[in-house]
C-alpha cells in the first residue's frame, strides 16, 4: 500500500472490507438481475459512517481526510456490483458534499444529517435530454415567486433518481449560459415531481437511473445552496469530487478483475499447459499490471493535491481530469481481455467479469465524458 496510508486508515479498510464482503458481494448478481437493491444497505453504511468521511460532524460526519474516502471507493469494488458501488458513491461523494460545503444551518439538518445516517436517500440532478456535459445549456427553470421557487423541466441520466428523497438539483434562475445558474435542494415529495421513466441500463443495473419532471414545482427559496445564479463553480467542484473517486474506484475494479483472472488461469487447462503460462496472455497481464499501477499512482497523486488544497478550496482539476480519463479508459480495454481470457464463460451472466464488462462502459461517459475530459486537460496545458 501507499506510505500515505497510516495504520487508522488500514484499520478503517478492514471495517469497510468486511462490510462489503459480508453485507453486499454474496449479493451481486442477485440484486443485478432484479435491477435493484434494497434500501436498507443505506441505513447500514449511514450507521457505520460510510456517507460522511469527511463531512461536518456537528451533522453526523467523521471530518477526516480523503484518504479515507479513497479507502472507501477502492473496498466498494469488492462488492463486485458496478450499481450499487456507484448509488453509494454518489449518496456519499456527489450528492452531498456541496450541502456540506455551503449549505445553511437549517439546511444541513434538514437534507444532510439524515443523508449522511442513510435515512433519506440523495441524488445529484444535473443533466438533461438536451444538456448532458454541457450544462451551460440547461433549461430547467426555478422562477422566483415570493418566497418560493417554482420548478418547471426535466432531468435525465439521474443515478439514485428513480427512489431518492430529495435532489441537489441544478436550475436556471437567471440569464443565459454560465450565468444564472443555481444549485437547491428539492425534495421529491412536493407535488408536481414526477419519475418520468427508470432507464434500462447496458450494464450498473442494481443502481436505478431516472428521466425526472418537474411541472410547477414549488419549493421554498431557503433551499437555494449558496447564492442565486452562481451556481455554475459549484456544479463543477462537486464534478471533481466525482471524478476522484470514480477513477479510485476504478484502480481497485482493475485490480480485481486482474487478480481474479490470474487465479483463474492458474487452475484452468488448455493443450495440457495452465492458461498463464502461455506467452500472450502472461505478456498481456504484465501490461495491464503495469499500467493499472501507473493509473494509481497518477490517482493517487490526485487524491493527495485535493487533500492538500482542500482546506484552500482549490481543486487540482488537472490531475483529477488525467486520473478519471486514464483510469476508465484504461478499464475497457483490461476487461475486455479479462473477460477474453475466460473464453465462454466469460459470456455468461453468473461471472463477475461479464457483469464487470458492462458496467466499466458507462465510466467513460458518466460525470464527464472522455472526450470532455480531453477538453479539460488541453485548456489547462495551453495546447
Amino acid at each position: 500500500m501507499d506510505a500515505r496510508f497510516t495504520p487508522e486508515h488500514e484499520a478503517f479498510r478492514r471495517t469497510v472490507r468486511q462490510f462489503v464482503e459480508k453485507e453486499l458481494a454474496p449479493h451481486a448478481l442477485e440484486w443485478d438481475r432484479a435491477g435493484h437493491f434494497p434500501r436498507d444497505v443505506y441505513k447500514k453504511c449511514g450507521e457505520l459512517g460510510f456517507f460522511g468521511i469527511d463531512h461536518d460532524p456537528r451533522y453526523g460526519g467523521s471530518g477526516l481526510d480523503t484518504w479515507y474516502v479513497a479507502v472507501f471507493a477502492e473496498e466498494l469494488a469488492r462488492s463486485q456490483n458496478g450499481g450499487v458501488s456507484m448509488s453509494l458513491m454518489v449518496q456519499g461523494q456527489m450528492a452531498t458534499p456541496v450541502i456540506n460545503e455551503v449549505g445553511t444551518d437549517e439546511q444541513k439538518r434538514e437534507f444532510l444529517a439524515p443523508a449522511l445516517a442513510g435515512e433519506r436517500i440523495a441524488a445529484l440532478a444535473m443533466s438533461e435530454p438536451g444538456a448532458g456535459s454541457d450544462l451551460a445549456s440547461l433549461r430547467t427553470t426555478a422562477r422566483r415567486d415570493g418566497d418560493d421557487y417554482v420548478i418547471n423541466g426535466s432531468k435525465m441520466w439521474i443515478t439514485n433518481g428513480a427512489r431518492a428523497d430529495f435532489l441537489v438539483l441544478a436550475v436556471r434562475t437567471g440569464g443565459e449560459g454560465m450565468t444564472g445558474v443555481s444549485l437547491v435542494t428539492c425534495p421529491t415529495d412536493v407535488k408536481g415531481f414526477h419519475v418520468s421513466k427508470k432507464l434500462e441500463k447496458v450494464g450498473q443495473r442494481s443502481s436505478d437511473m431516472a428521466v425526472l419532471y418537474f411541472e410547477d414545482c414549488r419549493i421554498p427559496a431557503r433551499y437555494v445552496l449558496g447564492r442565486e445564479n452562481d451556481g455554475f463553480s459549484l456544479i463543477m467542484n462537486s464534478f471533481h469530487a466525482e471524478r476522484l473517486v470514480t477513477a479510485v474506484n476504478t484502480v481497485a475494479v482493475m485490480d480485481g478483475l486482474l487478480r481474479d483472472a490470474i487465479r483463474y488461469g492458474r487452475e484452468r487447462k488448455a493443450f495440457g499447459e495452465r492458461l498463464v503460462d502461455f506467452q500472450v496472455w502472461r505478456h498481456t497481464f504484465v501490461d495491464h499490471l503495469t499500467l493499472v499501477e501507473a493509473a494509481r499512482r497518477l490517482t493517487y497523486h490526485a487524491v493527495d493535491l485535493y487533500e492538500r488544497k482542500r482546506r484552500q478550496k482549490v481543486k487540482p482539476v488537472k490531475e483529477i481530469s488525467m486520473a478519471k480519463l486514464l483510469t476508465t479508459e484504461l478499464a475497457q480495454r483490461v476487461a475486455y481481455d479479462c473477460q477474453q481470457f475466460y473464453g465462454g464463460l466469460g459470456y455468461v451472466e453468473d461471472t463477475h467479469v461479464a457483469r464487470a464488462w458492462r458496467d466499466v462502459r458507462m465510466l467513460t461517459i458518466g460525470g464527464g465524458t472522455s472526450e470532455v475530459m480531453k477538453e479539460i486537460i488541453a485548456s489547462m496545458v495551453a495546447l
